[in-house]
C-alpha cells in the first residue's frame, strides 16, 4: 500500500503556524514512508475563501519546502461529484431532505442549551416520504442510531463515540452547496489518502466522517489527531504572541530550515537532539512520537535555531534569502562584495537576517554620518596620527589580502609603539561609521582599497574639524 497524507487548509487566511506544522507532519509522515503528499485546497467556504489566501497558502508551503506531490486541488471545481454522491445516498435513504427553518434550529438548540443537554437536530424531517414542493431544504445525512464509532488514532489511541452523541449533520445547504465534512470525506477517498494528519479540533468530525465512508461503502484512512501550540503564556497562539503566519517568520528575518527545525520540535522528539536536517526529520519521524499535550511557542528557541542555520548553512544559500530583506530595506547592492562573502564574515553575529541585513548596509553605501559614541571615543586628535600612518600604508598595499591588511595594521601599531585597539578602533570607525566590525582585515578586504581610503579620508576630515571647533 501506497502511503498518502494531505494537507487541507481553507483560503479563509493566511497559513498560520499551527497549519505549517500540520503540514510539516503530513508531509514528513508520507517522505518517511516513501509515499505520497497531496495538497488540497478546501474552499467551499465561497464567501469568506480568496485568491489572495490561497496565494499566502502556497507561498508559505513553498518556502517551507514543502512540495506536493498532487494537486493543488480545489473542492469548488469538484461539486458535480459531491452531488452526484449525495443523490446516490438520497435514493439509497442514507440522507434525507430536512425543510425545518433556521428559526425552529435555533429554538431547539436554546431549548436543549436550557436543558443542560448537547445541542443536536431532533430528526423532525428524518423518516418523511420524499416530497414535491418549492419549499427550501437541506439536506441531512441518515447518522446511525445504534452502536458506536471506533478508531485508534495514532497520537492519542483508542478513541470511540457513541452513535446517540451524533445528529444527522448537514451535508448540502439550502443553495445547493456540499458542506465540509461531506467534501471533505469524498475527497479522502477519491485522492486514496491512507493517512489524515489535523488538528485536535478535528477529533470531533471524525466519528462523523467514518460514518459517511461507511455509507458510501469507502475505506476508512488511519488518523493522528496532533495537539494545539500555546504561546509562551499557556493561552492559544495569537496575534498577540507575535508572528503566527508563515511568511511573517520570512519577513522577520527567519531561515525556513530554522522554522522547519523549530516546528518538527514543537510536539515531536527523537532522544534529545534538538537539531536535524531535513534527510533526518525524513528518516526519524514517526506519528507515535508525537506528544499528546499542548506546545509553547518559545521565540527564544527559534532564534537560537536561527542563528545556528545562519552560521552554518551554505553562505551562498543564506545569501538567496538576505538578498529580499536588502531590497526590502532599500540597500543599493550596486558596488560592493559578493553578498555570499558578507554573509561569511557578518553570520557569527546575526540572529535575523534583518539583522544580517542592516548591519552590511556599510559594505555597499556610503554611512550618513558617525555613530556619535564611537566617534566620540575614537575620533579624538590623538588618533589622527594612527589614521594617517595606516592610510599611507594602505595606499601603497599591492596585495588586497587578509593576512597583508593584517600585518600592515600591526606594523602600524608597532612602528607607533602602541596596542592594536589605538589603531584598530580608530580605523574601524572610519571605515565602517560605527563601533562594531568583523575583523578589520576582512572588513577593508570586502569594501575595497578605493573606498576605505576614501573613508579614511573622511575620518580625518572630521578629527581636524573638531580640532577647529575647540
Amino acid at each position: 500500500m501506497t502511503v498518502k497524507t494531505r494537507f487541507a487548509p481553507s483560503p479563509t487566511g493566511f497559513l498560520h503556524v499551527g497549519g505549517a506544522r500540520t503540514a510539516l507532519f503530513s508531509w514528513l509522515y508520507a517522505k518517511s514512508k516513501g509515499g505520497k503528499f497531496v495538497l488540497r485546497i478546501e474552499d467551499t467556504d465561497i464567501e469568506r475563501s480568496t485568491q489572495e489566501a490561497v496565494d499566502a497558502i502556497l507561498e508559505g508551503m513553498t518556502w517551507m519546502g514543502l512540495t506536493w506531490d498532487e494537486g493543488p486541488f480545489y473542492q469548488t471545481k469538484r461539486f458535480d461529484r459531491y452531488k452526484d454522491l449525495i443523490q446516490k445516498l438520497l435514493d439509497e435513504k442514507k440522507a434525507y431532505k430536512c425543510y425545518c427553518s433556521k428559526e425552529r434550529v435555533n429554538d431547539l438548540r436554546e431549548k436543549q442549551e436550557a436543558a443542560g443537554e448537547a445541542p443536536r437536530y431532533d430528526g423532525k424531517c428524518r423518516d418523511l416520504e420524499p416530497q414535491e414542493n418549492d419549499l427550501p431544504f437541506v439536506i441531512r445525512f441518515k447518522n446511525p442510531k445504534e452502536g458506536s464509532v471506533a478508531f485508534d488514532d495514532h497520537v492519542r489511541d483508542h478513541i470511540e463515540f457513541s452513535n446517540t452523541e451524533l445528529d444527522d449533520l448537514i451535508i448540502q445547504r439550502t443553495d445547493s452547496t456540499p458542506t465540509y465534512n461531506f467534501c471533505v470525506v469524498v475527497d479522502d477517498w477519491d485522492m486514496q489518502i491512507t493517512h489524515v494528519v489535523r488538528g485536535e479540533d478535528h477529533i470531533n468530525n471524525t466519528p462523523r466522517q467514518i460514518n459517511i465512508l461507511k455509507a458510501l461503502g469507502a475505506p476508512i484512512p488511519e488518523y493522528a489527531h496532533v495537539a494545539m501550540i500555546l504561546g509562551d503564556d499557556g493561552a492559544k497562539l495569537s496575534k498577540r504572541h507575535g508572528a503566527v503566519s508563515v511568511m511573517q517568520f520570512r519577513d522577520d528575518g527567519y531561515l525556513p530550515e530554522a522554522l522547519k527545525n523549530y516546528l518538527v520540535r514543537l510536539g515531536w522528539s527523537h532522544g534529545d537532539q534538538e537539531i536535524f536536517s531535513e534527510a533526518e526529520m525524513i528518516e526519524l519521524f514517526t506519528l507515535d512520537r508525537v506528544n499528546k499535550a499542548p506546545s509553547a511557542f518559545n521565540n527564544d528557541k527559534l532564534i537560537w535555531l536561527n542563528q545556528h542555520y545562519i552560521k552554518t548553512l551554505d553562505p551562498a544559500y543564506v545569501a538567496e534569502h538576505l538578498q529580499w530583506h536588502m531590497q526590502t530595506q532599500n540597500i543599493d547592492m550596486t558596488n560592493g562584495p559578493a553578498l555570499s562573502d558578507v554573509v561569511t564574515a557578518l553570520a557569527e553575529r546575526a540572529k535575523t537576517l534583518v539583522d544580517l541585513a542592516s548591519s552590511s548596509r556599510y559594505f555597499f553605501e556610503e554611512y550618513k554620518e558617525f555613530d556619535a559614541t564611537a566617534a566620540k571615543k575614537h575620533l579624538r586628535p590623538v588618533a589622527k596620527g594612527a589614521l594617517q600612518l595606516v592610510q599611507q600604508k594602505l595606499q601603497d598595499c599591492n596585495d588586497w589580502c587578509d593576512e597583508t591588511l593584517h600585518d600592515l595594521i600591526q606594523k602600524t601599531a608597532d612602528e607607533l609603539e602602541v596596542g592594536m585597539g589605538k589603531v584598530g578602533m580608530p580605523l574601524r570607525v572610519a571605515i565602517t561609521g560605527a563601533g562594531q566590525s568583523p575583523s578589520l582585515d576582512v572588513t577593508l578586504r570586502l569594501i575595497g582599497k578605493e573606498r576605505s581610503l576614501v573613508r579614511i579620508s573622511r575620518a580625518l576630515d572630521f578629527i581636524a574639524a573638531r580640532e577647529a571647533a575647540q
